[in-house]
């Protein structure tokens, strides 16, 4: 019993960050992990991923930035194939301190800038950043649903409309966690018995997608901004608390 309520709760945090809030996802697998195997866990929370992923697609599928998701997916790509091979060797902490010192590289810079005389000029999209965050959001996400800290510091600072970042985030994490399906499947990840477990599952994550959306679109844009640098200082900081206690 205790197994699914902490269950139902990680789905619902995970549809959530779907739909909108910031960052709640990365808790889910932490969430699980009391109950199994972390790799277990990702496997059995990523058709939820897909299923909250598709119907976020949906719920922002006006508005997105065409130019970033051409120029990040072909790095994601590359990143899940080089995370598909090296999740065996590569230690699970040097994974977390990377994710932790994105996180925290985006936040030291975006600190600067608000003390700044004058402020930044929004960042342009450009090919040879967007390749290297992409490439580390694909490497992340595989290994440990971790991807947004390298997709945020690629993208918040080109201060986005709300609704344009919402929608790039969601078709790209859609498509990213689609490619992870098949290694997750020979990796043993997903198996026939996780499928129905998330079956179960998969209504929790819808209702917490919708929930997120709400209150996404809500949210005025420069607290929604706020809450997602908050979020990104709080899972950098969780990341590297697990890192020392372990």
């Amino acid at each position: 019993m205790e197994f699914w309520i902490v269950a139902a709760l990680a789905a619902y945090m995970m549809g959530l960050s779907k739909g909108g809030v910031p960052m709640l996802a990365m808790l889910s697998v932490p969430l699980m992990s009391l109950f199994m195997d972390p790799a277990m866990a990702a496997g059995l929370l990523l058709p939820l991923y897909i299923i909250a992923d598709w119907y976020a697609v949906y719920l922002f599928r006006k508005a997105f930035s065409v130019r970033n998701l051409k120029i990040m997916l072909p790095g994601a790509v590359a990143g899940i194939i080089a995370a598909y091979f090296a999740v065996t060797v590569v230690p699970g902490d040097a994974i977390k301190l990377l994710v932790a010192g994105i996180g925290i590289y985006y936040l030291v810079g975006s600190v600067r800038g608000r003390f700044a005389r004058t402020e930044p000029a929004p960042r342009e999209a450009d090919v040879p950043r967007g390749l290297v965050w992409g490439t580390l959001a694909g490497f992340t996400s595989y290994i440990s649903h971790a991807g947004g800290p390298p997709f945020q510091a690629y993208v918040l600072p080109q201060r986005l409309d709300k609704m344009v970042y919402l929608g790039t985030v969601t078709i790209f994490f859609s498509v990213v966690n689609l490619l992870k399906m098949p290694p997750y499947v020979l990796a043993g990840q997903i198996t026939w018995e996780s499928l129905m477990e998330a079956a179960r599952l998969a209504p929790f994550a819808l209702a917490g997608a919708w929930s997120g959306a709400r209150v996404a679109r809500w949210l005025p844009e420069k607290l929604f901004y706020l809450l997602v640098e908050v979020a990104l200082a709080v899972v950098s900081a969780k990341l590297i608390w697990e890192v020392v206690v372990g």
